[in-house]
């Protein structure tokens, strides 16, 4: 009866252990996501919020006007939040942890001063405006080509270039 009992719990722990070690390999698949059941801070939006592009950067947006760092870029919306980076699908979402080497250059490269960097003036960019366009954007350089023709709006009185004045915030 003991040798049974024993033959049984080794074959639960082989098999948890089996389990386990798929799961590291899954989540080293997922391009650095892993999830590690930490809690942000809760921060929920009433209404899909607008964004405005963060002046010297590679097409990164913020959501303005809230004490929480909000970011959107490349389809996935970013949390900094003590020293750490999370990502979700949707501003109000589930926020899994990115280790660094899943975070893209372009959050990396952030300015450390971006949230100053933003006057009064600048355009608020709808959600479903994003949403719909933030791809073709970026691949056509929408905001650069709408500063050097003056046009303005959405954030773009006095930009620079993408990469200008880069640096390390987090």
């Amino acid at each position: 009866m003991i040798g049974k009992m024993r033959r049984v719990c080794l074959l639960v722990i082989g098999t948890l252990l089996f389990v386990l070690a798929g799961s590291a390999t899954q989540s080293e698949a997922m391009g650095g996501r892993v999830d590690v059941g930490v809690s942000l801070p809760a921060h929920r939006f009433a209404a899909p919020p607008h964004v405005v592009v963060i002046p010297g950067t590679y097409y990164v947006y913020m959501v303005p006007d809230t004490n929480v760092d909000v970011l959107f870029y490349q389809g996935y919306w970013w949390r900094p939040y003590q020293g750490r980076w999370y990502r979700s699908q949707n501003y109000n979402g589930h926020w899994n942890y990115i280790e660094t080497r899943g975070i893209p250059r372009g959050l990396r490269e952030l300015p450390r001063d971006y949230r100053n960097r933003l006057s009064p003036r600048y355009e608020r960019i709808p959600h479903k405006d994003l949403q719909r366009n933030w791809k073709t954007w970026e691949q056509e350089k929408y905001w650069d080509r709408r500063g050097q023709q003056g046009r303005g709006g959405y954030g773009e009185q006095g930009r620079g270039g993408p990469g200008e004045q880069k640096g390390r915030r987090y």
